[in-house]
């Protein structure tokens, strides 16, 4: 990896809340809703269901219909779109296209993070006017990306709703999420903190940039500098540019795996909270990471332009790592063999360990502690 400044500042407040996303203003409101959520579990017996109670506060619910296993999740885009809303002053480019399909990634990738195959995907765009669909290009971009990545993930579209929120939505603006469903082929296909192990092996998916986590921050630095997102990259790219690159969307590899009866013990997508992310399970274990993908140009821009530290960095960004999953030893030359065999650059990045809650970045010299993640 390039060498960076040894920095392990950390401040009083995070760069994240001062571009004005609180996590701990977020997570408190997450977990009352989840204990108030929990006693509506009972609903389900009405209905001959049970929840799988182990999978609150993970990214998808799952319960038990008979003898199927199914998942839910609902997610939003985030401000990804104000990006190219902005480039869109220096082409003809709509970026929609791009947009949608980091809608449905983010949806998708979601909820196959407990072994859920997708079923059906529901579309909410919340418009301030509804004279924002008026520009056929853009929502024509928007359609075609939709329909594009529900096609990768092999998910049906069912629908959806495109309210108009004047006074709420600025009249420019639409506001992008979704929810889907999914189903689990058998017990063992199931995925929970439950089976993690001392030794398991964490193998990371290399992202392709920023996806669609921390683009508030990402804004805020293109506001501090000359031509904002116009900026030139050393690649020759603008700092929009490769903002906007798409998200990969890892449904088909995660049926592949299933299919070659691979044994998964738990999978975290890399989003809000950065690599602390990795410990996301309630049960104590130290999630030490050996090796890290090199991160990508616009990271390294927005660490030098923001004057960020690696500790605030890491815990904001996904930092090349896009997606983790935690495999036996024995298992994990044939999960990165199928990982490759579907396109994508993965690597054997850590191991867990027995001891308390932590994840410990060793060439950086950062750990994160327990307290530093409250979101279950």
């Amino acid at each position: 990896m390039a060498k960076r400044p040894a920095r392990k500042i950390i401040k009083t407040k995070s760069a994240y809340e001062n571009a004005g996303v609180s996590y701990g203003m977020l997570d408190p409101i997450k977990i009352a809703a989840q204990k108030a959520a929990k006693l509506t579990g009972r609903h389900l017996k009405q209905n001959g269901g049970r929840e799988v109670a182990q999978t609150r506060g993970e990214s998808a619910y799952v319960w038990k219909q008979g003898s199927h296993y199914f998942a839910s999740v609902i997610e939003g885009l985030g401000t990804k779109n104000l990006v190219a809303d902005a480039m869109e002053k220096y082409g003809k480019k709509t970026y929609y296209a791009a947009v949608a399909h980091d809608t449905v990634a983010t949806i998708i990738n979601d909820l196959i993070t407990v072994g859920a195959r997708p079923l059906v995907v529901h579309a909410y765009w919340a418009v301030g006017d509804s004279a924002w669909f008026a520009d056929t290009k853009r929502a024509s971009d928007l359609i075609r990306g939709w329909k594009r990545a529900c096609d990768i993930a092999d998910v049906v579209w069912g629908g959806g709703e495109t309210p108009a929120y004047s006074g709420i939505i600025e009249q420019s603006t639409i506001d992008l999420a979704g929810s889907a469903v999914g189903i689990i082929p058998t017990k063992k296909h199931l995925i929970t903190e439950h089976g993690i192990r001392h030794g398991d092996r964490i193998l990371f998916i290399k992202s392709n940039g920023i996806n669609a986590n921390g683009l508030t921050l990402a804004r805020k630095v293109a506001a501090m500098t000359t031509r904002g997102f116009a900026e030139t990259l050393p690649s020759g790219k603008t700092f929009g540019e490769a903002l906007l690159a798409k998200s990969n969307i890892y449904a088909r590899l995660i049926s592949a795996l299933q299919d070659a009866n691979v044994n998964l013990h738990y999978i975290v997508n890399i989003t809000g909270h950065g690599l602390r992310k990795l410990m996301r399970p309630k049960r104590d274990f130290t999630y030490v990471i050996e090796k890290l993908f090199e991160p990508q140009e616009e990271f390294l821009f927005i660490q030098k332009t923001a004057a960020l530290s690696d500790y605030e960095m890491y815990e904001t960004f996904n930092m090349g790592q896009d997606y983790a999953l935690y495999v036996p030893e024995n298992n994990s030359k044939k999960v990165l063999e199928i990982m490759k065999s579907n396109g994508f650059s993965a690597m054997d990045a850590g191991v867990v360990r027995s001891g308390k809650k932590e994840v410990v970045l060793k060439s950086l010299g950062v750990t994160y502690s327990e307290t530093s993640l409250q979101i279950r």
